[in-house]
């Protein structure tokens, strides 16, 4: 079969080389009619995890407070005070305008929202009409004090300068697709566990297919609606300092800054290319096909992923210029080889050189293109959805490269007229012999100092954390950086987390041994004991609801809520908490004292419906004996530990309010996003574990040798550890593009190992002496591995013009790590094989011992 393929294959390229190019052709044209279906994902689902439980309750939670998603725009008056007139009227055409968008269904500002302070009302004043600061008899000054010091209002809608305020346009919410994907989601879990039936395996991938199409075309206008949100808000630039915030801005910037890192890498990393291959090979031929079998395999594989309707990341953005990266590699070893096979032998024919060139690299290029897939195929059980897709995605590149380099190249060479070209004029060789002399005269440095880089590095992954801020993804001159900035610290923080509260089936006491506070007091109500009058009208909100399903309006619920709510504000992480306790306390203050049961019921049935929408119906679901408590989180505080916060308030929840672990849940962005950073050390040890046993196993496999295996896995291993540790001396956290570094520095830093390992053994073949061999093989393979290790480099080196600050870190840390791959490659790996001698005995010390043994005894 193997044979029989060979055989095809060099008929084909040698015989039929018109023929393959054209099919070549055809294949790229019909990729490239897909190009324009191409499509790019910057969704919440790209940046949470694969099967992440929490995933579903957020999106429950969400659709039963009805808590969509949401525009804020910050609004700082330029010429004067925030409360003058001229800037209240141009906030409320503002207002007017953000109003009128598709989408919206409602704009909440200082203009709209209930004054209750401003003067003071008593309880039976707020039946009457409420008071908002756009009525003309309003007192300005009590609205501002009132914005600044109400439990409700304050750190939430004006700056602690009185200043700035927000406006905060209210998107519809998209219950149709939270309940397909819930569906899809629902019948995944099932999959994964139990099994489908056929007919749920059918719906499984009817409603997938609904939900993308519908999930696109809300992608698309939720992008037009933020692009006429900054069209309005472009015509107040001049009279006011905005910015835009919120997930669907970030999620459409972040589409942008895909788009422009996808063109900024892509012409960058040809232009690379072209001065690369320039510089190398001085030869039009040797520019232009290598370059043309970089850009045909990049159309040919983004042709794919738009027919497949495989969508692009911002993890995956960099995806192009890796590619084009491996691809110029491949290619740059075959010319290297061909060019020394036409100089060392002028008389062959171009199918000879052809033929020969091919035969030679096939093993090695199929292998270093496997390696590189195995450490592609090691992202998957990260559990991550982007880091996913990029491992198959570059898998895939990864194989149309190694394929289209062994078609495009030697059939060009086939029909393009034979040239003469010297190895004598490119005097790389010398450079990179300095490395092999260095490495024999030089032995115990080299070891010294992969010894202590293993140490330092061990020290630095100790230190490796995934914790990180958000905003620092972003560089600071974009609208995301500067809008959360302004968002956190003058409005009450940025990412949302939500308490869920459930009602408990039995009241047990708050601190064991103790009585119950919260019972005593509902005990000594006259009331509680009663039947409630005012039962007939429903004063919880839903049909025929029982007192028992209201529990969180009641005294003891209410002051267990309080309890809560006052311990999350005094963290120092969190910005604004809201929850039924902020009404509790309001009604109290308007009191002027203590309420009961029956006053809370009175007080309810009469609370207006401005009220309601602000104080009740976003903290309470009462037909499902929940209350829900919401907090904002300081993105910027530097000491932000998500996950801490979050045990934190779980420890508190339990061991000093008796709440029972199944009675509280949180949930939010920033449980999802905390749930993705915590699995990213797992994910890191999972990845780099499945790369190397997969890569040792293909050693094994080509070189059939287990000593051989390990010598060429140090190096590399110890690269890995060296950008590891670096991050963690450097106090870089790991995040979604990070996690990728190691296996990808492994992947691609092991082809050089392959590459000089199958020339050494071929060198070591013809005189059987090691030090010898490990100057030729640097003389002649050291120059390919320096050629592409350069371009790899520098390739990497490219991701740092982007915008995405993790972008900028793979880059460079890669560009990092490759370079101790390099080094390790020139100079640890062939002083090892000198030391251990894998591949047998060295012909100079068999000398030694053969002329040593005396001649009677050699006789004998």
């Amino acid at each position: 079969m193997l044979s029989a393929f060979k055989t095809c294959y060099e008929y084909l390229v040698t015989k039929r080389p018109v023929a393959v190019l054209l099919v070549v052709g055809l294949l790229t044209l019909l990729a490239a009619l897909g190009l324009p279906r191409f499509k790019i994902d910057a969704s919440a689902d790209s940046l949470t995890l694969e099967a992440d439980k929490s995933l579903d309750y957020f999106r429950e939670i969400s659709e039963r407070y009805a808590s969509g998603d949401f525009l804020v725009v910050t609004y700082r008056y330029k010429d004067g005070d925030l409360f003058s007139d001229q800037s209240l009227e141009t906030l409320g055409k503002l207002r007017d305008e953000l109003a009128g968008v598709d989408g919206v269904s409602s704009v909440q500002t200082i203009l709209d929202v209930p004054l209750l302070y401003s003067p003071k009302l008593s309880l039976t004043d707020i039946t009457d009409e409420i008071r908002t600061l756009s009525k003309a008899d309003t007192d300005r000054d009590l609205a501002r004090q009132e914005f600044l010091s109400s439990p409700i209002y304050r750190e939430l809608i004006l700056s602690p300068d009185g200043q700035t305020t927000a406006l905060l346009a209210n998107l519809k919410l998209d219950s149709r697709g939270i309940e397909l994907v819930r569906e899809r989601d629902a019948l995944r879990r099932k999959r994964n566990g139990e099994g489908l039936s056929p007919e749920e395996t059918a719906r499984l991938e009817e409603v997938s297919a609904v939900y993308l199409q519908h999930r696109t075309a809300q992608e698309l206008e939720a992008r037009a609606r933020v692009d006429e949100v900054r069209g309005i808000l472009t015509g107040y630039k001049g009279e006011a300092e905005l910015f835009l915030g919120g997930v669907t801005m970030i999620t459409s910037d972040m589409i942008t800054f895909i788009k422009s890192d996808l063109v900024v890498f892509g012409v960058g990393i040809l232009a690379f290319i072209i001065l690369t291959l320039l510089l190398i090979f001085r030869q039009p031929r040797w520019v232009l096909l290598p370059l043309l079998t970089c850009v045909t395999t990049a159309v040919m594989i983004l042709g794919l992923l738009s027919w497949l309707d495989w969508r692009m990341t911002v993890i995956s953005a960099n995806f192009v210029a890796l590619l084009l990266i491996i691809t110029l590699a491949i290619t740059i070893h075959l010319a290297v080889r061909y060019r020394e096979y036409i100089a060392q032998n002028p008389q062959w024919g171009r199918e000879q050189l052809v033929l020969q060139t091919v035969r030679f690299m096939a093993k090695p290029c199929l292998y270093t293109a496997l390696t590189t897939i195995v450490a592609f195929v090691s992202l998957v059980v990260s559990g991550i959805r982007p880091v996913i897709d990029f491992g198959w995605m570059m898998t895939m590149g990864v194989t149309l490269a190694l394929v289209l380099s062994f078609l495009i190249i030697p059939s060009f060479l086939m029909i393009l007229p034979k040239r003469e070209g010297r190895v004598s004029e490119d005097n790389s060789h010398a450079f990179t012999l300095r490395f092999s002399r260095f490495a024999e005269r030089h032995k115990f440095v080299v070891l010294g100092v992969a010894l202590l880089a293993a140490v330092v590095s061990v020290v630095g992954f100790s230190q490796l954390k995934v914790e990180n801020r958000f905003i620092d993804y972003f560089d600071d001159s974009t609208e995301i950086y500067q809008g959360m900035l302004v968002i956190d610290r003058r409005l009450g923080g940025t990412v949302t987390l939500d308490i869920i509260l459930d009602k408990p089936e039995i009241e047990e006491p708050a601190f064991e041994g103790e009585e119950d506070p919260f019972a005593m007091e509902a005990e000594e109500d006259p009331f509680a004991v009663e039947e409630d009058p005012f039962a007939s009208d429903d004063p919880f909100g839903g049909e025929e609801e029982s007192q028992e399903q209201s529990y969180w309006f009641t005294v003891a619920g209410l002051t267990k809520l309080e309890q809560l709510h006052d311990y999350l504000e005094q963290q120092p992480e969190t910005g604004k908490v809201q929850s039924l306790a902020t009404l509790f306390k309001v009604a109290r203050d308007l009191k002027g004292g203590q309420l009961n049961d029956f006053e809370l019921a009175v007080a309810n049935t009469s609370l207006p419906p401005e009220i309601r929408s602000v104080l009740v119906n976003p903290y309470l679901s009462a037909e499902n004996n929940q209350a829900r408590i919401t907090l904002r989180v300081m993105e910027t505080d530097p000491n932000l530990r998500r996950g801490e916060l979050i045990e934190r308030i779980y420890d508190y929840a339990h061991n000093e309010m008796g709440i029972a672990p199944e009675n509280i849940h949180q949930t939010g962005l920033l449980v999802l996003y905390n749930n993705m950073l915590q699995s990213l050390f797992k994910s890191q040890i999972l990845t780099l574990g499945a790369v190397f046993v997969g890569i040792l196993l293909m050693f094994l496999v080509l070189f059939r040798s287990l000593s051989i295996a390990i010598i060429a896995l140090v190096p590399n291993m110890l690269a890995a550890c060296v950008v590891l540790g670096g991050m963690g001396l450097a106090g870089i956290p790991l995040d979604m593009m990070t996690i990728t570094i190691a296996a990808i520095t492994v992947g691609i830093g092991v082809d050089h190992a392959i590459h000089y390992l199958y020339r050494f053994r071929a060198e070591f073949a013809k005189d059987g002496n090691y030090l010898a061999t490990m100057h030729r093989s640097h003389a002649t393979i050291g120059r390919a591995m320096f050629y592409t290790a350069i371009t790899i480099i520098a390739g990497f080196s490219i991701l740092a013009l982007s915008k995405f600050v993790p972008s900028i870190y793979f880059g460079l840390l890669t560009a990092l790590a490759m370079s101790a791959a390099l080094l390790g490659s020139l100079t640890l790996l062939p002083l090892l094989l000198v030391m251990f001698k894998p591949l047998g005995a060295d012909s100079v010390d068999k000398g030694k011992r053969e002329a040593e043994i005396p001649e009677g005894a050699a006789k004998a």
